[in-house]
Order: C-alpha cells, then sequence, then structure tokens
C-alpha cells in the first residue's frame, strides 16, 4: 500500500495527507497533553523526562519503512524473527543515549534506562506486539572494553538508545511509537514540531534487491592467515588437555572489500529471506551497520517468565534428505559436541536458579536446521521468583559457554591472546528492552559489520579437547556461508 511518491497510505490511527503521514486530530491532541506532561516533569525535576504514544496501523513493512526512511548517518535498529509469527521491531532516530563500558556495563545501562522509563509521560497502555510502546534499543561488545579498534568506531561496549520512532509488529497487527525527549528548555510546541516533521518522512516501500551483475572485483581475505586460527585451536586443546579450561570459543575475521558500498538495507532483505527461524538484526550508528542472522536466543523475558536456548555443536547441511538426517543423527551421536551442548546448558541452569522458582530443560538436546547449518539445542525456561529486567539478566548471562567459554572467567582471559583480534559487537547482545523491562536480546552472530565497500565477517567454533584444527576451521566456513555469499556476489 504506497502512494505513488512513496509517502505510506497508512491506515489505522494515522492519516496520508499531500504535506505526508500525519496523526489523526484527536491523537495529535493526546500526544500534545504528553509532551506537556513531560516538559512540566524536566522542569519540576531540573532534569529529562520522555513523552511517548502509541497507535495502531496497517499496511506497513516495519523494517522496509527504516530502511527507506532513515535519515544520512543516525541510528537505526531492525531486530526480526520472521518465523514467530512475523515478529518486527524497527526504529528511527535517537532521542537519549545510554552507553557504558567495563564488566557492569549492562547493569549500569540497565539502571538508567530503568530511571528514565520511570519517568516518563506514557499514553494508556495497549495490547500490542512485543516491543510495543516506549521501548529502548542496542547491543553490547562481547567484552568489556570491546569495540575499541578502529574499526569498530561508533560502536561503543555498550549503547542502548530511545528512538524518536518505532514501528512493532506481530501476526498483521502493527504499532506505531512516537516518541520525545524533554528537557526543562524545551516548548511542547516545538517538541510536537519534531515529531510531526519525523512522522511526515515516514514512506512504506521495499527492500531494495542486491545489484544481480555488479561491476567490479570483489576481494575476500582473512584479516589473520588460516594457519594462525588452526595454531589457536592447538593451543587451546593444549590448554584443555592440561586442565586449565573446559572449552573455549575461538573467532576469526574475514574481510570484504567490493567495488561499491554495501547496501545494508538489501543484505538486510536476503538475510530475513534466506534465515526465517533467525534473529536478524541491523544495527545502525554513524556511517556503518552491523548486521546479523543470529540462531542463538541470549534471554526473552515476559513478566515473571525466562526463556534461552543452549547452542552449541554445529554440522553442515545437504540438499540430499537422506545425507541431512544421517548428518544430523551423526551430530546428536557426537561426543565432541554432545560434550561441548552439554557444558552451554549446564551454566544457563545454573545462572538461572538463584532467581528462579523453577528452571526446566530437556534431558536430551535436538537438533535445529536452518539454511545451511544445523546445531544442538536445548530450550530452557525458567519461572522468576522476582522481577529482573532483560537487561539485568542478560548482563547475568553474558558470556555463555557458546561464545566464551567454561570456566568463565579463564576464558575469557585467554579469547584475546588466542584470537588476536577485536570482536567488538560479535557475539554480543543485540536487542531491546520496554518500559515494563520485557525485552529481548540474541547472541550476535553470523554477522558482519559494514562500512562503505568494506565488510567484517566473523565466525567462532567451541573448542573442547576432542577439537581438531582443520575441522574446526572448516566449521568456520560453514558458518561464513550465510554471509559471504551475499556480500562478495
Amino acid at each position: 500500500m504506497v502512494a505513488g511518491d512513496g509517502a505510506p497510505r497508512i491506515q489505522g490511527m494515522l492519516i496520508t495527507a499531500p504535506g505526508g503521514t500525519r496523526l489523526e486530530v484527536s491523537d495529535e491532541a493526546r500526544l500534545l497533553r504528553l509532551v506537556e506532561t513531560a516538559v512540566q516533569r524536566a522542569r519540576a525535576g531540573g532534569g529529562e523526562a520522555l513523552a511517548s504514544l502509541t497507535v495502531p496501523v496497517e499496511g506497513i513493512d516495519p523494517s522496509a519503512a527504516v530502511f527507506a526512511s532513515r535519515r544520512p548517518s543516525e541510528a537505526f535498529f531492525c531486530f526480526e524473527q520472521p518465523d514467530r509469527d512475523s515478529s518486527a521491531l524497527a526504529t528511527l532516530g535517537c532521542v537519549r543515549e545510554i552507553v557504558a563500558a567495563g564488566p557492569a556495563r549492562l547493569a549500569r545501562v540497565a539502571a538508567a534506562w530503568r530511571r528514565l522509563a520511570a519517568g516518563a509521560a506514557a499514553g494508556s497502555a495497549v495490547e500490542g506486539p512485543p516491543g510495543s510502546g516506549l521501548v529502548a534499543v542496542g547491543g553490547f561488545a562481547f567484552a568489556p572494553a570491546g569495540g575499541a579498534s578502529a574499526v569498530w568506531s561508533g560502536f561503543p561496549p555498550a549503547a542502548l538508545w530511545v528512538p524518536e520512532l518505532s514501528l512493532a509488529a506481530r501476526g498483521g497487527d502493527v504499532r506505531l511509537t512516537l516518541i520525545a525527549r524533554a528537557t526543562p528548555d524545551d516548548e511542547p510546541q516545538e517538541l510536537m514540531a519534531r515529531l510531526e516533521e519525523r512522522l511526515g518522512e515516514l514512506r512504506s516501500e521495499s527492500l531494495p534487491l542486491l545489484d544481480p551483475s555488479p561491476a567490479g572485483r570483489y576481494r575476500v581475505r582473512s584479516t589473520l592467515p588460516p594457519g594462525h586460527y588452526e595454531s589457536a585451536i592447538v593451543r587451546a586443546t593444549e590448554r584443555i588437555a592440561a586442565g586449565e579450561i573446559d572449552k573455549v570459543v575461538l573467532a576469526r575475521e574475514v574481510q570484504v572489500h567490493a567495488p561499491v558500498p554495501h547496501d545494508p538495507a538489501a543484505v538486510f532483505g536476503v538475510l530475513r529471506d534466506a534465515f526465517p527461524s533467525c534473529y536478524v538484526g541491523c544495527a545502525g550508528r554513524g556511517d556503518a551497520a552491523f548486521l546479523t542472522a543470529s540462531p542463538e536466543l541470549l534471554i526473552r523475558r515476559e513478566g515473571q517468565r525466562a526463556s534461552t536456548v543452549a547452542l552449541a555443536g554445529s554440522t553442515r547441511r545437504s540438499a540430499d534428505p537422506a545425507v541431512d538426517d544421517h548428518l544430523g543423527e551423526r551430530l546428536m551421536r557426537s561426543e565432541k559436541d554432545r560434550e561441548e551442548q552439554a557444558i552451554v546448558a549446564r551454566r544457563i541452569q545454573r545462572i538461572l536458579k538463584p532467581h528462579s522458582i523453577w528452571v526446566t530443560a530437556p534431558e536430551e538436546p535436538s537438533v535445529v536446521r536452518i539454511a545451511n547449518i544445523q546445531h544442538l539445542a536445548t530450550p530452557v525456561r525458567a519461572q522468576l521468583h522476582r522481577p529482573i529486567g532483560a537487561l539485568d539478566l542478560a548482563g547475568l548471562m553474558h558470556p555463555t559457554p557458546a561464545v566464551g567459554g567454561e570456566p568463565r572467567e579463564r576464558a575469557e582471559r585467554l579469547i584475546p591472546e588466542l584470537e588476536a583480534l577485536d570482536r567488538g559487537w560479535y557475539a554480543g547482545p543485540l536487542g531491546w528492552t520496554d518500559a515494563s523491562e520485557d525485552g529481548e536480546f540474541c547472541v550476535a552472530l553470523r554477522c558482519a559489520l559494514l562500512r562503505g565497500a568494506e565488510a567484517h565477517c566473523y565466525a567462532g567454533v567451541g573448542v573442547v579437547r576432542d577439537s581438531d584444527p582443520a575441522a574446526e576451521l572448516a566449521e568456520t566456513e560453514i558458518k561464513l556461508e550465510a554471509l559471504l555469499p551475499i556480500l562478495a556476489q
């Protein structure tokens, strides 16, 4: 449902006018009252206050609208899991950012968001998709000081931001939220004008397609030689044999240099179509975009319920169903992979138990299949005995042994020594949280950082006592197949 000039013909509580999309008159009045309240609170407290209004809309693809409507170099965010009833959250702009560094960075960001959300003037709560209403989005580096290298410029160790506009969807139900940040010096009409300008720029277009016949030469190279990675695997298995650690995850980086700038919107569209069961995300900051198609949920918090998945152990897919089934069965029988998976499942349950009435998980893992790879997975659910926000839970969970190691502290010290790279946001939490502190964070795997014509892709494997260096290197190649064929056509 697209107008000829690209302006959306959105039904629901929005109308399309020659000047662009705007709210119905009654909702404009509601939003103005909320903005006035936020300004009053900011002046009374000498600080800041948020105002937000959520309305239902129809006929819009959240992520496509965000890519079509984003302003140059502004923050944007898309987070989808298509197979989960077309679940999506996409945002534009930033009215407030919270950044932090260090081991307690997630807890510090969570505390700041809690204070900010508590003083917000929000419209009446409405039933809607997860992520509806006042929301904050963002990502976190794997390491406490991660993202320090020039490659990761603009992606600090922890960044959570409140968007100016968000679109949340599930099962055809779409909600649009407008958010303003008021300070003592702000005037309500000026804040309203900014929101009206933002809404007027909203466009509903399809995601662009990748150029099927790109001109020029693509260059793909490992940042460090493959032999370096195999040597790191050998050294890791030596540490495991000596009893220093039980497991460690080691990653490698591959760069793609294109003849023209990479298009994040087109790449996102391909990932969304190719990996509908995964968490497909894109965080845009400045002139760069970080994309992921991750099979791994770190944490989902819905009221007093928490859920996650222990994911570890991998093998390839086959176009032949019989061979594909055989590969999955062999994965289930693999002592090496079962050990790797059990380490992750045990740690997750150990973390959740002190905070829960009960924690439950199947005794045996199952095989989950995505487009190019199969994994061993164990779903874990918990009933919390007190409210713990999604960000705080993510801070307790990260990093799981699926991306770090066991014991956790020893593995974290060993990883940079063996990898010799800055992981940045690779293998860190990526997702969102709302005013009630519900939310969802995935582990950013199968990912790439795009900046102009340069892309940095990352993949890792879990190393245990029986790991074979050549086999582990081959597994990273399988995982890199999620993005390399898209970025290096």
